[in-house]
C-alpha cells in the first residue's frame, strides 16, 4: 500500500498548483503556507517587472511621439492598463484586434462577445462599451441641430461609428427640419445579416409626428460592401414616392460598410 505524502516532510512536492490555491493558504499546514510564500512572491515579482517595464515604455512612446507611433493593439493596451492593472494586457489586446479586426470592431462588440476573449470579464467588457458610447455621443453632438450640408462628414463619421460594425442590418432614419438641420435620429428596424424589414407607412407616419420635411435614410451592410442592392434601390424609391405627396423629401440614402459608404445621391440613384 502506497504511503501518503507528509506535507510537513522536506521531500513533499508542492507542485505547480500551489499558486492556484494561494487563497486557501490559511487552511494549509503552517510550514506549507510559509514555504509557498517565497516561491509565489518571486514568480509574481518577475512577471510584474516584465509587464510594468513594457507599460512604462509604451506610455513614454505615446507621450513623446503621439498616437501615430502606436499600432492599434498598443493603443488598446494603454486603455486596458487601468482596467486590468495586475496582468500583462499585450496578449489580450492582440487577441481582441485579431478577433474583431479593428478598434471600432472591438468597441462595437457586445459584452458577451468581448468576454469570449480570455482576460476580459464582465466589468472590463462594460467599460469598453461605455467608452464606445461616450465617443458616439460626442460625434452625435457634432451634428445635432446643425445643417446637414455643412456637417456632412461629421454625419458620416457618426453613422460609421454606430453602424459599421453591427453584425446584423440596422435601418436608421435622420429626420430634418425645413433648414435641413437634424431634429431626430432613430433606429426604425433591425434585421438579419442581409435584410431589414422596412415599412414606408411607418417611416412617413413618424416623419409627420416630428414635423420633419426631409429624411436621410441610413442602413448598414454587415458584409462590409456598401454597394446598393436591387432591393435597396426599390425600397428607397417606394419611400420617395410615399413621401413626395406630403411635402417630405428624401435627401439621401446612405449605406454604411466597414471600410466606407455609398451615397444614393452621389451615385445618382435619387
Amino acid at each position: 500500500m502506497a504511503r501518503r505524502p507528509d506535507p510537513n516532510s522536506d521531500d513533499f512536492d508542492f507542485g505547480d498548483d500551489l499558486d492556484e490555491r494561494g487563497h486557501f493558504a490559511e487552511n494549509l499546514p503552517k510550514r506549507l503556507a510559509d514555504t509557498a510564500k517565497p516561491k509565489k512572491a518571486a514568480a509574481a515579482a518577475s512577471t510584474e517587472a516584465h509587464y510594468l517595464g513594457h507599460r512604462e515604455r509604451l506610455r513614454d512612446r505615446f507621450r513623446e511621439q503621439g498616437e501615430s507611433a502606436l499600432a492599434d493593439y498598443e493603443l488598446l493596451e494603454l486603455l486596458l492598463f487601468r482596467l486590468i492593472p495586475r496582468r500583462d494586457t499585450k496578449p489580450i489586446a492582440k487577441e481582441l484586434i485579431e478577433r474583431f479586426r479593428t478598434l471600432g470592431g472591438v468597441f462595437s462588440a457586445s459584452p458577451a462577445r468581448l468576454q469570449e476573449v480570455k482576460g476580459i470579464g464582465e466589468t472590463v467588457a462594460m467599460e469598453l462599451n461605455l467608452m464606445a458610447t461616450v465617443a458616439q455621443r460626442m460625434l452625435k453632438r457634432d451634428i445635432q441641430g446643425r445643417q446637414v450640408l455643412s456637417s456632412w462628414k461629421a454625419l458620416i463619421d457618426y453613422c460609421h461609428a454606430v453602424m459599421a460594425h453591427e453584425t446584423t442590418e440596422q435601418f436608421r432614419i435622420l429626420f430634418l427640419d425645413k433648414r435641413n438641420a437634424l431634429i431626430a435620429d432613430e433606429v426604425q428596424g433591425r434585421g438579419t445579416v442581409d435584410h431589414t424589414p422596412v415599412y414606408p407607412r411607418e417611416v412617413i407616419k413618424r416623419a409627420l409626428e416630428l414635423s420633419a420635411t426631409a429624411l436621410i435614410l441610413v442602413h448598414n451592410h454587415p458584409s462590409g460592401d456598401p454597394t446598393p442592392s436591387r432591393a435597396d434601390i426599390d425600397m428607397t424609391q417606394t419611400i420617395i414616392n410615399s413621401a413626395r405627396p406630403l411635402g417630405i423629401t428624401v435627401f439621401d440614402h446612405v449605406i454604411i460598410g466597414k471600410d466606407g459608404h455609398a451615397s444614393f445621391k452621389a451615385l445618382k440613384l435619387i
